[in-house]
């Protein structure tokens, strides 16, 4: 088994939400894989008020205990697949607050896209795209976008199809290879005084 621990993040805490079994079925393809550790992040168990650090996150100079805990979490990982929903053309309010805390735990790791939404959430991923790119976040290729009207059962049982498993592999694949290689990039990086 590699050393790349790559977080499987939910980014979803709404009551009811069909965000949960596409994790945990996100979460089951990557755990027969041997080219990382997978684990999930479910946001539900890291309640994040609105942003309330007065310094921007670039600085580092974390002031509050959730923003510590927060960036100690995250910091432990080399890359990421972010679980969301689409609301309003764009991804959840909740994933982008905990995005938005932190900055260097985030900086030279790979992410990967999975969605969910009446158009497959692809919408939502063009955003988390755009956002990766500020936060020095390497996003790969490969995505998956579920359909509420072909892949879930009355909109709430998630049923994805057996071609799915086929594309969760590149996108694994693909993001196993970056996060390894950008992990490289961050242990030649001079350390700061």
């Amino acid at each position: 088994m590699s050393d790349l621990k790559i977080a499987v993040i939910l980014g979803s805490t709404r009551p009811g939400r069909n965000g949960k079994a596409v994790a945990d079925w996100v979460l089951a393809q990557a755990q027969q894989r041997t080219g990382a550790t997978y684990e999930l992040i479910d946001l539900l168990d890291h309640p994040l008020p609105h942003l309330d650090e007065a310094v921007p996150p670039a600085a580092g100079q974390y002031a509050g205990e959730h923003t510590k805990a927060w960036a100690a979490t995250i910091a432990a990982y080399d890359g990421f697949v972010f679980v969301t929903p689409e609301y309003n053309h764009s991804t959840s309010g909740v994933l982008k607050n905990a995005i938005d805390y932190l900055y260097g735990e985030w900086n030279n790791k790979a992410a990967g896209f999975v969605s969910y939404g009446s158009l497959g959430g692809a919408r939502a991923i063009e955003h988390l795209r755009a956002i990766s790119a500020e936060l020095q976040l390497a996003d790969v290729r490969q995505q998956l976008s579920f359909s509420l009207f072909t892949d879930f059962e009355n909109f709430s049982t998630f049923k994805p199809g057996p071609q799915y498993a086929d594309q969760a592999a590149v996108l694994f694949d693909q993001l196993e290879s970056w996060a390894g290689a950008l992990r490289q990039v961050r242990t030649a990086q001079p350390v700061a005084a």
